[in-house]
């Protein structure tokens, strides 16, 4: 199923235009499906959000999963793609143009995301972990290399546990102009995150 998921999500299209202010770069399809796969055997991909969620891939793989998955993300241009990335995958997708601070839910859902490093703007994951803790009972999240401390003194604060730390090198493509590679691998880490009274439970 892994490896399935990878091949079709490998085929979806990225940035036209990528934005560096946005820190926008194309997830990985090998750690989409890890991604994905993983919360399906958690039984994590009911009702799904991807904040931030670019060209779509992280909804998607989760609708191709057989979640209910919405897509949110403050740039039209991307959302574009991310739904015709959705018709050709034949899967239904909600994108929603917003900014994730502004979003507003009745029901706790899953966080599937792939959040802004920081490298431009200091900490600019913070308000997309603060949203999947308003949101959400249970929360992946991909953040680079070194943010532990940072992720869960947040979660703690927030009343979350951190379940689960995968630890990756990963390519990534030259994107912007300033890349003097054609790409090269950057250690990242990927948090299972879950609400406290969830964690007691299980």
């Amino acid at each position: 199923m892994k490896k399935k998921l990878e091949i079709a999500l490998e085929s979806l299209e990225g940035f036209r235009n990528p934005k560096i202010q946005l820190e926008q770069y194309t997830t990985p399809a090998n750690l989409a499906s890890f991604i994905l796969t993983n919360a399906e055997l958690f039984g994590d991909l009911l009702t799904v959000f991807d904040l931030g969620c670019g060209t779509g891939i992280l909804a998607i793989g989760s609708a191709m999963l057989g979640a209910y998955a919405v897509g949110v993300d403050i740039d039209g241009e991307a959302l574009k793609i991310a739904r015709t990335n959705s018709k050709k995958m034949g899967v239904s997708v909600d994108f929603i143009a917003c900014d994730v601070r502004n979003l507003e839910l009745r029901s706790r859902v899953t966080v599937v995301m792939n959040p802004p490093f920081g490298i431009q703007r200091r900490h600019a994951d913070r308000p997309f972990l603060e949203k999947a803790f308003d949101i959400a009972d249970t929360i992946y999240s991909i953040h680079s290399a070194g943010s532990e401390v940072f992720v869960r003194k947040m979660a703690e604060e927030r009343g979350f546990g951190i379940t689960h730390v995968w630890r990756f090198m990963i390519p990534l493509r030259r994107t912007y102009s300033f890349h003097e590679k054609a790409f090269k691998y950057i250690p990242v880490e990927v948090y299972r995150i879950e609400r406290d009274d969830r964690v007691s439970r299980g």
